[in-house]
């Protein structure tokens, strides 16, 4: 079987968004078709508009155009790509991430994965609660939902997501 040569997926970044999804790193299935959130099975555009985040369905190809809503999107693994379980440590840049961050200043930051959100505070995912997290002085919102890809099926819930929407609006 020849090797799959992975792309990483870009930022979808500017100053001053709304939102941020943050994940742990791109899906293969995202990574060979650059598109954020590509898995057929993935429940993430299904999940932001059933929660009232955005007011159609979009479709990955379409992920780009969500920086009109003041959505942006991007990973903590700009080079790794698979199921969260694969992702090199090595990869993940926790600090790279911060600078973004610091750089581009969005009002929320929603991690879509308790994997991703564990990254980011250096804790186990089972120390991770679902929604908003306690504010932390120099950093936007934080709110944690559960991961919208078909394999975490087990975990997932709506509500969050819900959470997230009724948060932004706000």
């Amino acid at each position: 079987m020849p090797d799959i040569i992975l792309h990483r997926l870009p930022d979808q970044l500017r100053e001053n968004l709304r939102l941020v999804f943050v994940g742990t790193a791109a899906s293969t299935r995202s990574a060979e078709v650059g598109h954020y959130y590509a898995h057929p099975g993935n429940r993430f555009w299904r999940a932001i508009h059933e929660a009232g985040i955005t007011s159609r369905r979009y479709q990955p190809s379409e992920f780009a155009a969500l920086l009109e809503l003041g959505i942006g999107f991007t990973d903590l693994s700009k080079s790794g790509a698979g199921m969260d379980h694969q992702i090199a440590r090595e990869t993940i840049d926790v600090a790279g991430f911060k600078a973004k961050i610091d750089k581009y200043r969005p009002r929320t930051i929603a991690f879509t994965s308790k994997k991703a959100a564990s990254l980011f505070y250096g804790r186990r995912s089972s120390a991770i609660a679902l929604g908003r997290q306690p504010r932390d002085a120099g950093l936007p919102e934080i709110l944690v939902l559960p991961s919208p890809s078909g394999a975490a099926s087990g975990h997932w819930t709506l509500e969050p997501w819900r959470e997230l929407a009724a948060w932004i609006a706000a």
